[in-house]
């Protein structure tokens, strides 16, 4: 027996549409708009998965879908809303939703979206059926890891978190989908299907944050996330989110511990890191000038110095991505952190909205006014979060030595350019 869909919307427009699509894809479609029938469909119809409206006039979706989890957990459910935010979303996801999209929907998002649930959060068929892998193409992957390529990786399930814009200081939050092998890092929103993906020919501003643009669409300060996903391999994911990612305690250190948690699936594909062949320098190197420097390593291995007024000071940090582990206990912990006098500027400029105490490292002309430092060099810890998160806009991971001194968001980028030229991309 095909697949049952059933269909909870009190839009009699909108059942019949989805009855037609979701018809042609071979599945057999179940529609109410009465909620409080939902209960006993879900046991005499037994569907593979649920589409619950948010709106219905009988019954809230929201409080219908956490009757269903609790009731009958094994059942996913996608959320679907005319009036869609991220928080919503968030709050939706938490209780249990496999997803949350937003009408109108397009054909390909919501077969997307379906095809992710039914698949049970899995990274895809690559993963889910690997045991029906030919030998052969086994053998031939065995042999390219063993010339160096690696696994691609995606999430193992799917993660959900709220929290604040540094810069548009709007409530805000991310949900990250597992997606197949090939799919690349790609960000999109709840209302409508414009696609980013986290490469360098989308960067549109990179003076207090990495901004990527696309389809007159903008995702900003995605570098923390990024570097989180850099340390942990990760090639393949949808980012579901508004207008920013949220700060959460401005460092990546959430990020990791929900990625730990939720697990990293390895694909069937390879990827080839990046490897430097020759020295790639951006600035005028030399002891205490800005330039950033890269030369060939067997994994990447960075030199950053900071320096900055009192009471930063000058720092040095070396670091070496061994491991997520490894990233997760030097640099993760690290705050993004600012003078009081460049915030006022920030404000000027519509930037920093939503710095608070507890996202950022506070600094004025004698002393940190808002926190104790997670290390004594937490300041240039947080370069290096910031310039690994930025590395990874190449697309797979780089290994390299870099050398950095007083360079931030735009000299990354530079780099990223020439490494990209390097390679004749």
């Amino acid at each position: 027996m095909n697949e049952t869909v059933l269909v909870v919307d009190d839009e009699e427009r909108i059942r019949s549409s989805l009855r037609g699509i979701l018809s042609d894809e071979g599945f057999r479609v179940v529609d109410t708009g009465n909620a409080p029938r939902v209960m006993d469909l879900i046991a005499s119809e037994n569907p593979a998965i649920v589409l619950l409206d948010v709106w219905m006039p009988e019954m809230d979706g929201i409080e219908l879908l956490r009757r269903i989890k609790a009731e009958q957990p094994r059942v996913p459910v996608i959320m679907i809303s005319g009036h869609a935010n991220i928080q919503n979303a968030v709050a939706a996801t938490k209780l249990g939703a496999a997803d949350f999209i937003q009408k109108p929907f397009s054909v390909s998002g919501l077969l997307g979206s379906i095809a992710r649930a039914l698949e049970g959060d899995t990274a895809g068929p690559q993963v889910s059926n690997r045991l029906a892998i030919d030998a052969e193409p086994q053998a031939a992957r065995r042999a390219a890891v063993r010339a160096g390529a690696i696994p691609q990786r995606t999430l193992a399930r799917s993660i959900v978190m709220g929290g604040q814009g540094l810069h548009t200081g709007l409530k805000t939050g991310v949900i990250l989908h597992p997606s197949p092998q090939g799919f690349g890092i790609v960000f999109s929103s709840l209302a409508d299907e414009t696609a980013i993906p986290a490469r360098l020919e989308n960067v549109t501003d990179t003076g207090y944050n990495t901004t990527l643009t696309s389809g007159g669409r903008s995702v900003r300060t995605v570098e923390h996330l990024m570097s989180a996903m850099h340390a942990f391999g990760i090639v393949n994911l949808l980012v579901k989110t508004d207008d920013e990612v949220p700060a959460l305690d401005g460092s990546a250190l959430e990020f990791c511990k929900q990625l730990s948690e939720a697990g990293v699936a390895e694909q069937d594909a390879i990827i080839e890191p990046i490897r430097i062949a020759r020295k790639i320098v951006i600035g005028d190197e030399g002891a205490g000038r800005e330039f950033i420097k890269l030369e060939p390593a067997n994994h990447l291995v960075i030199d950053y110095t900071l320096d900055y007024p009192k009471p930063i000071g000058v720092q040095h940090v070396h670091f070496e991505l061994t491991s997520p582990e490894a990233y997760a206990r030097e640099i993760a912990p690290a705050r993004t952190f600012g003078f009081v006098r460049e915030f006022r500027r920030m404000a000027e400029l519509g930037l920093a909205s939503g710095g608070r105490l507890d996202n950022l490292i506070l600094v004025d002309d004698e002393k940190v006014v808002n926190t104790t430092l997670r290390f004594a060099d937490e300041f240039a810890r947080h370069k290096v979060l910031d310039l690994i998160g930025d590395l990874y806009l190449l697309g797979r991971p780089l290994y390299a030595h870099v050398t950095a001194s007083k360079t931030g968001h735009s000299d990354n980028l530079a780099m990223v350019k020439a490494i990209r030229n390097s390679l004749g991309g």
